[in-house]
Formats: structure tokens, C-alpha cells, sequence
């Protein structure tokens, strides 16, 4: 991957990750969250939970520079939230499941971009 190439990586990231670290590990340790996802047979977190817990990581990481794994998980994340957030329901989303997954994966669309 070219240095233009994480740039752009690293912006559409900050773009689709409108949470705030902390706002994120709230929401992870709430009981909301547990509602939806899904979970790999012999694991016992969801998903979109384990992702939510690396984007923290990767939110508070102090290095100059992320490994091609965070890139391929910024990667990974971006497009849930492009695909997830276009699918956006009719009404008041405040507790719609839809929102909860966008939720474990940084985004809440009630925040805007």
C-alpha cells in the first residue's frame, strides 16, 4: 500500500468512526449493544464487538504509524459502515437494532458523519 493510498485509508476511517474512544467503550459495556450482532461459531463475542474493541485501540494508539492489519481492519470497517449506514430505516432509529450494529463498528448515525 502506497503512503497516498493509507492516507486516503486513514481519512475515510476517521470519516466513518464518528465515536469518540470513550463514547465507544460505553457503548460496548452496555447491555444494548449484546442485542445484536453476530458471533462466530466457538467465539463468544460478536463480531461487530470485537471490531468496536479494535477501533479503540486503534483511536488511542500512540504510533506514527498502524500495521497493514489495522489498515486491512480500517479497510473492513469503513465498508460495514458505508454498506450498513445506506440501508437506513423509515422513522425514529434511536433503539433500532440497525443502529446498535452500526454502533459496535464506531458509527452512530444519529451523529451524522
Amino acid at each position: 500500500m502506497t503512503g497516498s493510498e493509507r492516507k486516503e485509508v486513514r481519512t475515510a476511517f476517521r470519516r466513518a468512526v464518528n465515536m469518540a474512544p470513550k463514547q465507544l467503550e460505553r457503548w460496548l459495556d452496555s447491555e444494548q449493544r449484546q442485542s445484536v450482532g453476530w458471533t462466530r461459531e466457538g467465539d463468544d463475542e460478536a463480531v461487530g464487538h470485537k471490531s468496536g474493541r479494535h477501533i479503540v485501540h486503534l483511536k488511542c494508539k500512540k504510533v506514527a504509524e498502524p500495521c497493514e492489519d489495522d489498515y486491512a481492519h480500517m479497510k473492513k470497517v469503513i465498508s460495514y459502515v458505508h454498506r450498513h449506514a445506506a440501508q437506513r430505516q423509515n422513522g425514529d432509529v434511536t433503539q433500532m437494532r440497525w443502529r446498535f450494529s452500526l454502533m459496535n463498528w464506531g458509527h452512530d448515525p444519529l451523529k451524522g458523519s
